[in-house]
């Protein structure tokens, strides 16, 4: 059986303290799906010109953000590293004929380790990273997803963590739990669970003609990680999970394909 394929929308880096629902969902993900043997992680904060993948055999956590409460600064997760998932994942690519790198030492940035300090508390599964591919577009992220999916058939868990929606003019910084959203963010959510539901992946991959496409998402790093998991799920269907939106207008949608 192939391990399955998850995206999260990881929200905010408070996430693990101000989105209970959000992390009531990741938790329920880590207890339903088939312990891996390992993990690979692809982050909306890691971009690089070719795809990089770490193969540190102890990642540090990395605290890439500023002006959040101090226990954040204070929380670990001290998974093993998986340096031969690495080398497997740059042969895969090479032998593709895409140009690939490494990195000795790289960590876990916290589109990795917030999610994954839930679904796996215990931090007993090693985890690498793989770098999304920086100014590329949707297209080559699906391809990338593609030619990962023959991980899932060798115990390979494939997490991929951005956003569904990611304007940070939106955001209500002040917003109270079970807030109304914002429509617009509300809106796009809804039409990519839709078009998913539909399998119309061709829409997908347009998303920024859309209403609101390009609108809720003014950088596209965010939503870079989906496609990847859109391309490594094959023609599954996913079970969609639904926590109420983070900030009135993160949504907090994720994702699971499974076999």
């Amino acid at each position: 059986m192939s391990e399955p394929v998850v995206f999260v929308s990881h929200g905010a880096p408070d996430a693990l303290l101000k989105a209970p629902d959000a992390v009531a969902a990741w938790r329920e993900i880590g207890q339903t799906i088939p312990e891996p043997s390992a993990i690979l992680v692809l982050s909306a904060h890691w971009e690089n010109r070719r795809p990089t993948v770490s193969l540190s055999d102890a990642p540090e956590t990395l605290y890439d953000f500023s002006g959040f409460p101090p226990e954040l600064y204070r929380m670990q997760y001290r998974a093993p590293g998986a340096p031969a998932l690495a080398e497997r994942v740059l042969s895969l690519l090479a032998a593709s004929g895409l140009a690939v790198d490494s990195h000795a030492s790289r960590g876990l940035d916290h589109g990795a380790w917030v999610p994954l300090s839930v679904m796996y508390p215990e931090a007993d599964v090693p985890v690498t990273q793989l770098s999304l591919v920086q100014g590329a577009g949707p297209a080559t992220h699906l391809e990338l997803g593609r030619l990962l999916a023959p991980l899932r058939d060798e115990g390979v868990l494939i997490v991929c963590s951005g956003a569904i929606t990611h304007n940070f003019a939106w955001l209500d910084w002040r917003a109270a739990p079970g807030q109304q959203p914002y429509s617009k963010a509300e809106t796009f959510s809804q039409w990519v669970a839709d078009r998913l539901a539909a399998h119309d992946v061709s829409a997908l991959l347009d998303y920024r003609s859309t209403p609101y496409g390009a609108e809720s998402h003014p950088g596209e790093e965010h939503f870079m990680p989906f496609f990847v998991a859109l391309g490594a799920s094959g023609n599954e269907a996913p079970q969609r999970y639904r926590p109420g939106f983070s900030y009135g207008a993160l949504s907090m949608d994720a994702y699971v394909w499974r076999d």
